[in-house]
């Protein structure tokens, strides 16, 4: 039997679940019973607005709103298409990545593997795969990104080895980063060149992540439905635009990443390696002025009334934390509040769950608030 792609046809809308990890063993990890932990989480909090001052993902483009489930998968799809167009489209996915192990070490209770491999059709990256030890089972996993990969698997600042904690814990975990172009002050992925990107960096770095998810898909070890992924500030924005294009990833952490457009210094969507591209010379980095104005797609999006709302309902029905600190305070649950009705509108709760802090910076509670999220939500890990 044939049928169109729309959620009003079963047989299809069961093969998306499918893909998106939430049909079939997987998904009855969200039905056992939540963590105390993180039962609170999924509550907007009482001091957030409505949500009015941001646009809302169920408003067409022109204009009339969907109100039942079966006309979702449109709007989506036109969400979809609108970013992808508007942030240059994507290459093709590498289907079948080959992976390179460069030098294998043994670590506490897993193995540490430095690998390489295509993460776009023409840059090798390196980063680091870790196999906790034991089971033979297929694993959860995730995909972890930042700077650079050696701070993620506990070589460097302290709380953002991701990685390394959640193989202890474990999963499969591949570690990511943009060292040399973090040296280099250019930080992100351009394509096909730096000096002419077709494509906003931050976007290539969601396909860059999409590639090392169809890597960690092919491992024997890892269960392919179950595949998250997390980052911190600039590895929180890398892993939110991640998530939300690339619909394959089961669900995401978000650190303090700036969940909507913000003129402030550390929310700066506007500079050249996230959504402002413009050709070299750059302008001067730091917060838009007069004499400094920001350039490229970012001022363009912001002029036309688009913000990041639409892209989190992307995410609908997979489940995503916002970790959040000095940049994500409890306020922001006024924009998620329009993930949570896409959410209601397809028949699910709980999808939706944001922890804050005070500082930028994660620390030990914030980070356990992640693990326990993934392990709910990916798990079980078999240790």
């Amino acid at each position: 039997m044939m049928c169109a792609k729309n959620l009003a046809c079963p047989f299809w809308w069961a093969a998306t679940l499918l893909t998106l990890g939430l049909a079939g063993p997987a998904s009855s990890r969200s039905e056992e019973p939540m963590p105390k932990l993180l039962l609170p989480l999924f509550t907007p909090s009482p001091e957030a607005g409505d949500g009015s001052a941001y646009p809302s993902p169920l408003r067409r483009n022109d204009g009339s709103i969907v109100t039942n489930a079966a006309d979702w998968p449109a709007r989506r799809d036109e969400i979809l298409s609108f970013w992808h167009q508007a942030m240059g489209p994507w290459p093709d996915i590498i289907a079948n990545p080959e992976l390179e192990i460069l030098e294998t070490t043994h670590r506490e209770n897993f193995t540490q593997h430095k690998v390489r491999f295509l993460w776009t059709p023409t840059e090798r990256t390196e980063g680091y795969l870790l196999i906790p030890d034991g089971s033979d089972e297929r694993r959860p996993a995730v995909i972890t990104v930042y700077y650079e990969p050696e701070t993620l698997i506990g070589f460097g600042k302290e709380q953002r080895d991701f990685a390394l904690a959640l193989a202890r814990r474990g999963f499969v975990t591949m570690a990511l980063g943009t060292r040399e172009a973090s040296a280099a002050k250019t930080y992100s992925i351009y394509w096909p060149s730096l000096e002419a990107a077709e494509v906003q960096p931050l976007s290539m770095l969601a396909y860059a992540a999409a590639n090392a998810w169809q890597v960690l898909a092919a491992r024997p070890e890892v269960d392919a439905r179950r595949i998250g992924i997390v980052g911190h500030s600039f590895g929180g924005k890398w892993a939110m635009f991640a998530s939300c294009l690339y619909e394959k990833f089961a669900c995401a952490a978000w650190s303090d990443p700036g969940i909507v457009f913000d003129e402030r210094d550390s929310v700066n969507y506007w500079e050249p390696w996230y959504l402002g591209y413009h050709a070299p010379p750059w302008r001067t980095r730091g917060m838009p002025s007069v004499e400094n104005p920001i350039r490229g797609l970012y001022p363009e999006l912001r002029a036309a009334g688009h913000d990041l709302t639409e892209l989190h309902a992307l995410m609908a029905p997979r489940p995503f934390l916002v970790s959040g600190g000095s940049e994500d305070p409890p306020s922001r649950w006024a924009p998620l509040r329009h993930c949570i009705a896409v959410n209601e509108l397809l028949g699910h709760e709980n999808r939706v769950a944001m922890h804050n802090r005070p500082e930028h910076s994660p620390d030990p509670q914030s980070n356990e608030v992640i693990y326990q999220f993934l392990e709910h939500f990916l798990g079980p890990t078999g240790r």
